[in-house]
């Protein structure tokens, strides 16, 4: 009897486990072959992505690679493979598999007794194709571009570049570069003397101090070298692929074998001709010492990668819309697809990353190129890729916010000569839609200006006086130290710098309307100003007080030892100049307001919830919390604005302000599965497909309903519902991972490490919102 007993309790445990999936269960199968390149599937690692489908028998892929940018500042595409293979073993459905296999970071293909595997090396910047077949196949591959010749960029086709509705004359892409070279193909863009930069530094009256700035575009080439032990060239054609003429240069094996491979070498630098030339034969040469190691290295590097975060949820209701099921599927592949971009030069872009395809499958009216994208290849939208960074806060890849952080920091120099040339003072003047080295993006900055505005400013109804985006990356910034503890002595200099220019300009400006640089209170006179994108001609904005009250009180915190005598005394005495928030009652209910005043409004942002979501000083476990939950129900504007799609931060609002019900409604609608094949290509939104700030947003929604932290306590489960089983490992501060499993509203497993930090922990699962207000 005992033992049928414990029998029994251990197939009901099993079965209860089996309600939560791991990683291997949202591994993307498909069975049937794609139509078309929008049917694609990502793969990636370091800093490359492609886009893999099979249509009609054949096995194509774009492949991209940060940092590629061209005179105009596109970030071009490097090309399209195509592979056939003869007997073609893929030229129907019937057991056709297409994989992507998440923890160890590759694609397999497999029919007919024949199976392709697709991987990126993290390490190096080569992607390969390994073939296996029972019986001997000849395999072609080409290198296909639509760059075969210059091709001339006209209206809507222009918003992928730095220009935008506002070309400055004829607007050109230059051909690239393509041969046949040592039985490989070689292929390479370089950009020609004359750039967008400088244009702009021109426009906007910077060439004082040209030669001082960092040009990113000079010189640059990048491209790579296509090649299999057993290929030789095999001539060229011309087709076109959804209206996209192209040229193809054909690989074909030498002989039909059961074992081949491709790889493509990626290379890209800022130099002469022949020192890429160099470098480029350089690193082929090199890579064959080490390619057998390379596989398992990888291999390593994403199962680490799968170990150090994560959140499975419960497997039920899966095909639903509003699948519990899928928001955990779709966390893992828009984390894996942000794993792609892990140790790139540049940034993971908001506006499609390393993935966007044919850009009519996105926009029939957009018949360009396969570089099109919306809203600029080398513009950088502070609003919006700060959602695709912040979450790798909580999932612990502080390896991989590098890009990001680090492409601030570099131009830092470029930001204060702005504040230099037009206000002679200190600081740096970051705008918020930022070209690659600095400047505001020409067409925003607008051509068509008054003779005698202010050559610093924007022209621009949305983005005049919107300096203070740049703080949530400085918020990164600080919080290398504060999850894990990291050295960021390097970064203290710019962020006093960001902080500078808000007490140099505001005392500026104020001076120039009358004889007092403060008001009455000693604070400065955030005017004008603005609140987010909406709320414009704000005067002390409450998104930008709380940035500045976080960031100066972090920074204090944080570097106190590694900051000089004269650098502390000179940040508490900006403390001092710091307004404090805005209120106002609605219905008898104190709310946050957005400013003190403004003139009209521009957007549907809600700035006037920053100090809950990304500031923090309003919160589970903080004061007040009571006045953000009610902005949130009686805020005219938060409820008009109200929104799931794209950039719209309510899901993250709602789950940081304890809502448990509001913060699943919009997290389910969030994450649920995209209206294509791929289910985490969410889009266009307000931006493009895939839309990164949209997968961004959700996964931080997810992290805060789970996990959130308050003067020392570790609140679990603070907006997450009973009946939603889940096991999640998160990152908390002080170097801390919490892991936890909950099933049928028992908590089964936690796990955290330290030790020590035990003790801080606080269950709020089934608590009520009362119970939340009443913890501070």
């Amino acid at each position: 009897m005992k033992k049928i007993t414990v029998f029994f309790f251990l197939i009901s445990t099993f079965l209860m486990k089996a309600q939560i999936p791991v990683l291997d269960n949202y591994n993307p199968i498909w069975n049937t072959q794609s139509n078309n390149s929008s049917e694609s599937m990502p793969l990636g690692g370091g800093d490359i992505g492609a886009n893999v489908w099979v249509e009609k028998g054949d096995l194509y892929f774009y492949f991209s690679r940060s940092g590629t940018f061209d005179e105009h500042n596109t970030l071009l595409k490097l090309g399209r493979i195509k592979v056939s293979l003869t007997p073609n073993p893929f030229q129907d459905n019937n057991g056709f598999n297409q994989e992507l296999v998440l923890k160890d970071g590759y694609i397999t293909i497999a029919q007919n007794n024949t199976k392709i595997k697709l991987w990126v090396d993290v390490f190096k910047p080569v992607i390969h194709l390994d073939l296996e077949s029972k019986t001997p196949l000849k395999m072609t591959a080409s290198y296909e571009s639509w760059r075969y010749k210059n091709r001339d960029s006209k209206g809507k086709a222009n918003n992928a570049n730095s220009y935008k509705w506002a070309p400055q004359g004829e607007i050109v892409t230059f051909q690239d570069s393509i041969a046949f070279e040592n039985n490989g193909v070689k292929f390479y863009h370089r950009n020609r003397e004359q750039t967008v930069f400088d244009v702009v530094v021109k426009q906007q009256k910077m060439e004082s101090v040209k030669d001082q700035m960092m040009n990113p575009l000079a010189n640059l080439t990048f491209g790579g070298f296509m090649m299999g032990d057993n290929l030789k060239p095999d001539g060229t054609y011309l087709e076109s692929y959804q209206n996209t003429d192209f040229k193809g240069f054909r690989l074909s094996s030498r002989k039909p074998m059961k074992k081949q491979s491709l790889e493509l070498h990626l290379y890209t630098n800022q130099s002469s001709i022949k020192e890429w030339n160099s470098g480029l034969k350089n690193q082929v040469s090199n890579y064959k010492k080490q390619s057998k190691k390379a596989e398992k290295k990888t291999q390593i590097w994403w199962n680490d990668f799968w170990n150090r975060s994560f959140i499975y949820t419960q497997k039920n209701h899966s095909t639903a819309k509003d699948s519990v099921y899928q928001i955990g599927q779709n966390y893992q592949l828009f984390r894996y697809m942000l794993g792609c971009n892990a140790y790139g030069k540049y940034p993971t872009k908001f506006n499609g990353g390393l993935f966007t395809v044919d850009p009519v499958f996105t926009n029939p009216d957009l018949n360009f190129t396969p570089d099109f994208r919306n809203w600029g290849g080398g513009t950088m939208t502070a609003q919006n890729q700060r959602l695709v960074y912040f979450p790798m806060v909580k999932s612990g890849d502080f390896d991989m916010m590098k890009s990001q952080i680090d492409y601030y920091l570099s131009l830092q120099k470029n930001a204060e000569l702005r504040s230099q040339v037009y206000w002679k003072h200190g600081g740096a003047a970051f705008t918020e839609q930022l070209e690659n080295f600095g400047l505001p993006n020409p067409a925003e900055y607008e051509w068509k200006r008054p003779a005698d505005y202010d050559p610093g400013m924007e022209f621009n109804a949305w983005l005049e006086y919107e300096w203070d985006t740049v703080f949530e990356f400085c918020q990164m910034m600080l919080q290398q130290k504060e999850y894990a503890n990291e050295n960021i002595e390097k970064y203290n200099s710019f962020i006093i710098s960001c902080l500078r220019f808000f007490d140099e300009h505001y005392n500026f400006l104020a001076k120039q309307r009358g004889r007092k640089a403060l008001d009455g209170n000693g604070h400065l006179i955030l005017y004008p100003g603005s609140g987010a994108e909406t709320y414009k001609m704000a005067y002390n904005a409450n998104s930008t007080i709380s940035a500045l009250t976080v960031i100066s009180e972090k920074l204090l915190n944080l570097s106190e030892k590694e900051l000089s005598k004269e650098e502390i005394d000179y940040l508490k005495g900006f403390q001092t100049r710091i307004p404090p928030l805005n209120y106002r009652v609605i219905d008898n209910n104190k709310t946050l307001a957005p400013a003190k005043s403004w003139e009209r409004i521009n957007n549907t942002e809600v700035p006037q919830l920053y100090s809950v979501y990304p500031w923090g000083i309003h919160g589970i476990g903080k004061p007040d919390l009571q006045t953000a939950i009610n902005t949130w129900k009686y805020d005219t504007d938060a409820i008009k604005f109200r929104s799931h799609v794209g950039w719209k931060q309510d899901n993250i609002f709602a789950a940081r302000s304890g809502l448990t019900n509001e913060a699943a409604k919009y997290n389910l609608l969030k994450m649920a599965n995209s209206e294509r094949r791929f289910p985490a290509f969410w889009g266009p939104g307000f931006d493009w497909v895939p839309d990164h700030n949209w997968g961004g947003s959700g996964m931080i929604g997810m992290q805060e309903m789970l996990l959130q932290e308050a003067n020392g306590k570790i609140y679990l489960f603070p907006a997450w519902p009973v009946a939603w089983n889940v096991h999640f490992k998160l990152h908390a501060t002080h170097n801390t991972t919490v892991e936890a499993e909950l099933v049928n509203g028992e908590l089964k497993v936690l796990q955290v490490i330290p030790e020590e930090r035990k003790k801080d922990i606080i269950n709020l699962l089934n608590k009520s919102v009362e119970d939340k207000i009443n913890l501070n």
